[in-house]
């Protein structure tokens, strides 16, 4: 009997996985000195972002059942 592989905890709670296996994450930069920042560019880091799949590759490895 095999034993069970464990998720990495802080990895499955930034990430998402979708049906169709995409990984989706919040976008960087949005934590602070954001009055330098113009508003747009705050706009659009609200949205989440799909991660590149030398990025997925690595997830799907840190999380297996994910």
């Amino acid at each position: 009997m095999k034993n069970k592989v464990k998720s990495h905890r802080a990895t499955a709670k930034r990430v998402r996985v979708t049906k169709n296996g995409k990984v989706v994450a919040h976008r960087a930069f949005k934590s602070h000195l954001l009055s330098s920042k113009n508003r747009k560019r705050k706009r659009h880091l609200r949205k989440q972002a799909t991660l590149s799949p030398s990025a997925v590759r690595n997830i799907h490895r840190i999380l297996p059942y994910a």
